[in-house]
């Protein structure tokens, strides 16, 4: 038995030993156990399989947008006549991908209070007000005191400091134009994004089919577009809401076609097959429907809601609509992440009002565990997110070949025993001649820096290791999955 030289786990495969008259292992679940080399008998995951084709890839190949939609948006680009609209393009990537969340009230009257301390300390005073006791606004009115003149200054620096070192966020208006300019910029990259998500399921359960979907903040309809390509032949009802009338109204030309699109292009509605069960909606009209959707859908639409409550009562709704499967994608930012792990904890954690399904939830993907995010709680929080390669729509600024950088979470209705726990790559596979390194994040909530060979862990896990990619699972197991040793069996009454 080898031991460890070190407090991480080693990744062990078991490998034929001749001379011991053990059976050949080659093809058996490699066992993530600290300390020791331990071989699991149990598991044939490979099967007839080659190794580049191991159960835990979940990479797609470059992603390409349906051409009748590709087709479409660039007609709809070109009869808008948009002037700068390159210009305007960047403009707005660069301003989503900028994006922080919105400050929430209590967080600015912490800060109102620290600033207040420190300039009283800098100036050897006492207190003369309190921001404890403004209101969560930070719009206070003042009662002015005998000092009022030393008083006034002290809350024109504080409001001034706060200005210029706050994070103003704004609520994105999507007229007409906005809307065009959005489809321009998001369009073919969101698509890739929900793609990515939506493989996740197939290609762990093939055997799901679902009829029903919603998608909320549907922007562009690129959600749908996604599950078309991915369950088209089951799919039956479309239920798309969006507050911005002007981005219904565009979703609709992409997926119906109008008048001088149908001349040239014939109905999209009709060339991509959708049924007629495809209903566009506004939010305030979601929550009075008391039924469920097999899948849920919200892709960077959550970073658009204005505070901490208004995310929290939307993710209970999309939730209680959750038949099977609750799919969120936002931007592979760091804000983007947190957002999605508040959404995965308010789920795990939270109870639910008038519930219409009693089964609890679980993370189908991508975490392997219930735990905190160990990138969030790290020295230095870092996004977990993935990288999804896509052809670009063909506009002018726009020829080459792209990567969609993003974080997702998708959440399962059901029992945890019903997912298969293997740890996530989570960065880029650095391979070497004769080891792979991997950055794991295992099922015991922590992250792993694995250095794998093929003289220790094995030919198979070694071969899988390195034919694997950021984003898929390694097949390994965690101790807590092996079945008890001889040694450790309970004595027969």
């Amino acid at each position: 038995m080898a031991t460890a030289r070190g407090p991480g786990y080693l990744l062990t495969l078991g490998r034929w030993r001749r001379g011991l008259g053990i059976a050949p292992q080659s093809r058996a679940l490699a066992a993530l156990v600290p300390g020791v080399s331990q071989v699991d008998n149990k598991s044939d995951f490979l099967g007839k399989r080659p190794h580049r084709r191991h159960p835990g890839i979940l990479q797609l190949s470059r992603v390409r947008l349906p051409q009748v939609l590709v087709d479409a948006a660039q007609l709809l680009l070109l009869e808008s006549s948009m002037p700068n609209m390159e210009k305007k393009v960047q403009a707005l990537t660069n301003y989503l991908w900028s994006r922080h969340l919105p400050v929430e009230p209590e967080e600015l009257q912490r800060r109102a209070v620290h600033l207040e301390k420190k300039f009283l300390e800098n100036a050897g005073l006492t207190s003369l007000l309190s921001f404890e006791a403004f209101p969560r606004s930070l719009l206070p009115v003042l009662v002015l005191t005998p000092d009022s003149c030393q008083v006034e200054k002290l809350c024109g620096e504080v409001l001034h400091a706060l200005r210029t070192t706050t994070y103003h966020w704004q609520e994105l208006s999507y007229n007409e134009g906005l809307s065009l300019v959005y489809m321009a910029a998001r369009l073919d990259g969101g698509f890739a994004a929900v793609s990515r998500a939506f493989h996740e399921i197939q290609a762990r359960l093939p055997e799901f089919q679902p009829q029903t979907l919603m998608d909320f903040g549907t922007g562009t309809g690129s959600v749908t577009w996604a599950a078309h390509s991915t369950w088209g032949q089951s799919l039956r009802e479309y239920m798309c809401v969006d507050s911005s009338a002007a981005m219904l109204e565009l979703a609709e030309k992409l997926l119906k076609g109008e008048d001088k699109v149908v001349q040239d292009l014939g109905c999209l509605m009709c060339q991509v097959s959708f049924s007629d069960s495809f209903y566009l909606y506004h939010p305030r009209q979601v929550a009075m429907f008391k039924v469920q959707f097999d899948v849920v859908v919200s892709a960077f639409s959550l970073s658009e809601l204005p505070s901490k409550a208004n995310r929290t009562d939307v993710v209970q709704t999309l939730w209680r609509k959750t038949g099977h499967f609750l799919v969120l994608v936002e931007n592979g930012t760091k804000a983007g992440h947190s957002l999605l792990m508040d959404a995965r904890d308010l789920v795990l954690n939270g109870k639910e009002k008038s519930p219409l399904d009693p089964r609890p939830g679980f993370v189908f993907a991508p975490c392997p565990h219930e735990l905190p995010c160990p990138q969030l709680t790290a020295s230095k929080p870092l996004a977990c997110s993935f990288s999804q390669a896509y052809h670009a729509i063909p506009f002018s600024w726009n020829k080459k070949p792209k990567e969609e950088k993003f974080s997702m979470v998708i959440l399962a209705r059901g029992s945890l025993e019903e997912a298969n726990r293997w740890p996530r790559i989570t960065q880029p596979v650095l391979k070497r001649p004769r080891h792979v390194h991997c950055h794991l994040c295992c099922p015991d909530g922590h992250m792993q820096h694995a250095v794998i060979t093929a003289r220790r862990h094995g030919r198979d896990l070694y071969r899988c290791a390195r034919v694997s990619s950021w984003g898929d699972r390694l097949p390994v197991i965690t101790p807590s999955e092996l079945p008890p040793s001889p040694a450790q069996d309970p004595p027969e009454s």
